[in-house]
């Protein structure tokens, strides 16, 4: 069982990269569908649409490649808080009903990257020297 649990934390870090490039390209899709209606037709840009498709669309670009990791993934940790409280929990307060089940799991998923870092394959391990 030790040997199990080694060859799990030699894999760990590498695993952080995954989660965070594929959280990113999930997420992308969210900016993408406002902005170009790709790959689906996302809501119109008006109100608070617009700077969350900004955010969505170059927040997720910059996880994807691991740049400013950190603080990118606050900032789409903050948008996703602000989404379900404003969008999802007045609906009703079990995010089932209310549809913000993804919203809340991208928060935690982003909040989870701002203490964790963008990982061994990374801009900011590799050019920046930090994590």
């Amino acid at each position: 069982m030790v040997s199990l649990y080694a060859k799990l934390e030699t894999w760990r870090p590498y695993v952080l990269s995954i989660l965070r490039i594929v959280a990113a390209l999930l997420f992308l899709q969210s900016g993408l569908s406002k902005f170009f209606g790709f790959p689906a037709v996302g809501p119109p840009l008006v109100g608070l649409i617009t700077p969350a498709a900004i955010i969505e669309t170059f927040g997720s670009l910059l996880l994807l490649v691991g740049l400013f990791t950190r603080w990118a993934a606050l900032v789409m940790s903050g948008e996703m808080a602000f989404a379900y409280f404003m969008a999802h929990a007045p609906k009703s307060f079990y995010p089932a009903v209310n549809g913000g089940s993804l919203a809340i799991l991208y928060c935690f998923v982003f909040l989870y990257l701002v203490f964790a870092g963008g990982g061994p394959w990374s801009v900011d391990r590799v050019v920046l020297k930090s994590d």
